[in-house]
């Protein structure tokens, strides 16, 4: 797995590399880390299966940035913005529950046989409604990130960046 990182990812010019054991996402650049933020990734573990909502692991790309210039907490559904926008200061209960997407999406496609169905999951890395549970395990197969983290990714990296999940 070492050898195949430093040859094929840790080369390239960026790469997102998505530690689940740590929760965390790092921005790597030219081979350095230049950037680490918390993460939330599947409750149930990892997986493939449609329908599983577990986080997929491999080789993946940017497939698909959604939301430039939206508003901190725009909900989105289906991948598009709803028009409302998530209050974190007066949530309410039935939000506090739901698994919302929002503020950006960096919508994922897998590069691996085993992953290639990610794109057809929906699975992204998103904001989320859930920011106090960042850095557990508790999104349904997505990575979660504070809204204004995912913000400041989002303007960092360009469709077609790589994506390393790793267990």
């Amino acid at each position: 797995m070492v050898n195949w990182l430093v040859r094929n990812c840790l080369s390239a010019k960026k790469l997102l590399w998505i530690k689940v054991a740590e929760q965390r996402l790092m921005l790597m650049q030219s081979g350095r880390i230049v950037k680490v933020w918390p993460v939330s990734t599947s409750l149930r573990g990892l997986g493939y299966l449609e329908g599983s909502l577990r986080t997929p692991v491999g080789f993946f790309q940017i497939y698909e940035k959604i939301g430039a210039g939206m508003p901190l907490g725009a909900i989105f559904k289906n991948r598009v913005a709803t028009g409302k926008v998530w209050n974190s200061k007066e949530p309410s209960e039935i939000d506090q529950e739901k698994d919302l997407i929002l503020t950006r999406i960096l919508r994922l496609d897998g590069r691996d046989c085993a992953n290639r169905n990610t794109l057809y999951r929906y699975i992204y890395i998103h904001g989320t409604n859930q920011e106090s549970r960042i850095g557990m395990p508790t999104s349904h197969g997505c990575i979660r990130m504070r809204n204004s983290d995912i913000v400041e990714l989002f303007d960092l990296v360009p469709v077609m960046t790589g994506v390393l999940i790793e267990p």
